[in-house]
C-alpha cells in the first residue's frame, strides 16, 4: 500500500518521497495553483526545471502552502544546453533565485547533450559540469545531485570521473517503455531511477490491455501505471492540472500481483509519444 509520504533512500541517506508531482508542460500561469493543489492532497515531492519556466511559481506555492520547508522535497534541473563548470554554477544560482529557496533537495543535469545535439558526445563537458555539481552539493545548497536522460555510457562517464556519484537518474519510463538497460545499470550502481511521463504524456490512457487490468483492481488506468513504477522501485512523476486528477493520482492503496507485474513488464509500447532516444 503506497502512501505519498513513503520514501526511498538515496545513497547519501537522503529520503525521497516515492511519488513526485511533475510540472513539465504546465504553463507558468497554472503552476502555482497546481502545486498548491498537489501539496493540499498530500504530495510532498515537487519536480521542476529551469527550462520549464515555472520555478518561480513552484517556489511561491511551497511558501504559500504554509508547510515547513523540510517537509517538501523540491527538485530542479540544469539546462541541457549548459555544458561548462561556470555555466552550471551560474544556472544553479538562477534556479535558487527563481525558487526563492535557500536550498533544493535534488539538483539534476537535465540531459547528457544539448537538446539540439542529441546523440553527440559531450563526455568531457559533462565531467566539467559534474565537478560543479559536486561543488554545489558540498556547499549544502543541494541535498542530493543526479542526472536525467543519461544512458549507461553517460552514467559510466560520470561514475569513472567523479568523487561523488550520481544519486538519481530521471528517465522516460512507463508501461511498455521501461528502458531496461539504463534502469538495470543505474540500479546496479545504487542510482535511484525516476520516471518522467509515467503515463506517456497521456498516450497510455488508450491502452486497452491496461484498461482491462485496471478494472480488475477497481482503479483507474493512471493509478495502475503509477503503482507499476513504484513496485519496480521507480519514482513516478505524474503531472496534472485539474485538482480532481491530481487527487485521483494519489489513490495508490492497492498492490499489483506478481503475475500482473510480469505481464505489464512484457507489454509492448503502444504510445506514439516523443522518445528521448
Amino acid at each position: 500500500m503506497t502512501k505519498l509520504t513513503d520514501t526511498f533512500n538515496l545513497t547519501n541517506g537522503t529520503t525521497i518521497p516515492k511519488v513526485g508531482f511533475g510540472t513539465w508542460q504546465i504553463p507558468a500561469s497554472q503552476t502555482k495553483q497546481a502545486v498548491l493543489d498537489a501539496l493540499s492532497v498530500g504530495y510532498r515531492h515537487i519536480d521542476t526545471a529551469l527550462v520549464y519556466g515555472n520555478e518561480k511559481q513552484v517556489g511561491e506555492a511551497v511558501k504559500e502552502s504554509g508547510m515547513k520547508r523540510d517537509d517538501v522535497f523540491v527538485t530542479t534541473k540544469l539546462p541541457a544546453e549548459t555544458k561548462s563548470y561556470q555555466g552550471t554554477l551560474n544556472d544553479f544560482n538562477t534556479s535558487l533565485s527563481n525558487l526563492d529557496l535557500e536550498y533544493v533537495d535534488l539538483y539534476l543535469v537535465h540531459a547528457p547533450q544539448p537538446w539540439s545535439q542529441t546523440g553527440g558526445n559531450y563526455d568531457l563537458e559533462n565531467r566539467d559540469v559534474w565537478k560543479a555539481m559536486e561543488e554545489i552539493y558540498k556547499s549544502g545548497r543541494a541535498k542530493a545531485i543526479g542526472v536525467s536522460n543519461f544512458d549507461a555510457n553517460d552514467l559510466s562517464n560520470i561514475l569513472n570521473h567523479s568523487e561523488i556519484k550520481p544519486m538519481v537518474d530521471q528517465i522516460q519510463y512507463y508501461v511498455g517503455y521501461t528502458e531496461d538497460a539504463i534502469t538495470k545499470y543505474a540500479q546496479s550502481h545504487n542510482i535511484l531511477v525516476e520516471a518522467y511521463s509515467p503515463l506517456a504524456t497521456g498516450a497510455l490512457l488508450n491502452n486497452k490491455g491496461l484498461k482491462t487490468m485496471a478494472k480488475k483492481y477497481d482503479v483507474d488506468l493512471p493509478q495502475l501505471a503509477i503503482q507499476f513504477c513504484i513496485q519496480n522501485g521507480i519514482v513516478p512523476l505524474p503531472k496534472a492540472t485539474r485538482k480532481t486528477h491530481i487527487e485521483s493520482n494519489t489513490k495508490l492503496n492497492f498492490e499489483i500481483s506478481d503475475a500482473d507485474m510480469d505481464a505489464m513488464r512484457k507489454m509492448k509500447d503502444t504510445s506514439v509519444t516523443w522518445h528521448f532516444r
